[in-house]
């Protein structure tokens, strides 16, 4: 955390909200001290395949959104498979954006400028809080960001057979993911849409949707999928499909000319969605 917020005009601090089951996790909250007043947030979900990873996921990129757009970002620690099985991922992340907006006078959070956001597992789980905020009426959300998101345990799309045994998250890598965070209802009718919300019937009412991914990926085509579908429900969603990109390439290619293009691509969408 030390190098990461060196030279970072970053506040930083750390909360214990209510997850699911009223059990405590840690949340961090990031603000700008050069942005005063009542601001946007984004409630952020990482990466992981449901087993891994911590709410530090992608902070050095991340905190662009705090730093140039004065963004407040929200990271839960949400709990993880196999120790922690579905409902407490999606749940505390659920818990984690209703705490940010009944809390948004301490937080300097602008309850009309919400955004749910994550990558991978993060991104489904995010997908999952933009179908929960709709279906309990509970926040009104401004947009949801789905980077490649990882949306369906049913493992059915041609993507899913392409990249079986290659990249950084193949066939077997996601069966393990799915496997752990559902059990015995892995694959199953019993799945909820908010933990893979691929499986979801009905897509109207949400808010915008900006989904990215790589051509080269397991996830590309649940992504274009999941984009489809909120359009055949009338709804707003902006894909785009990188050519040539591997899962998570903005993190394990940041140099590249499409990793950059990808992160700007993301950033130009954050920005208008927070906009006043």
């Amino acid at each position: 955390m030390a190098e990461i917020l060196e030279g970072r005009q970053v506040l930083h601090d750390e909360y214990t909200v209510r997850g699911h089951g009223g059990d405590g996790i840690v949340v961090s909250v990031f603000r700008s001290p050069d942005h005063p007043g009542s601001r946007p947030a984004i409630v952020y979900a990482h990466s992981g395949g449901l087993m891994f990873g911590d709410r530090f996921n992608a902070l050095a990129m991340n905190l662009d959104w705090v730093e140039q757009l004065g963004a407040v970002l929200v990271c839960p620690e949400y709990r993880l498979a196999p120790e922690f099985q579905d409902p407490y991922a999606r749940e505390d992340l659920y818990a984690t954006l209703v705490w940010s907006v009944a809390n948004a006078g301490d937080l300097s959070i602008d309850p009309r400028r919400v955004m749910v956001a994550g990558a991978s597992a993060g991104g489904g789980l995010a997908a999952g809080a933009a179908l929960a905020a709709r279906d309990r009426s509970g926040p009104a959300l401004c947009g949801q960001l789905l980077v490649y998101p990882m949306l369906d345990d049913r493992g059915r799309t041609p993507s899913t057979g392409q990249f079986d045994g290659v990249g950084v998250w193949d066939r077997i890598s996601n069966e393990t993911g799915w496997a752990a965070v559902l059990g015995d209802r892995y694959g199953g009718d019993d799945v909820s849409p908010y933990i893979a919300p691929a499986r979801a019937t009905d897509l109207t009412g949400l808010p915008p949707a900006f989904i990215d991914v790589g051509s080269a990926e397991i996830f590309r085509d649940e992504a274009i999928d999941y984009a489809t579908a909120i359009w055949r429900a009338g709804g707003d969603a902006e894909l785009h499909v990188w050519t040539g990109g591997f899962h998570a390439f903005d993190i394990f290619a940041p140099h590249t000319a499409l990793a950059q293009g990808m992160m700007r691509a993301r950033f130009d969408w954050v920005a208008n969605r927070l906009s006043d």
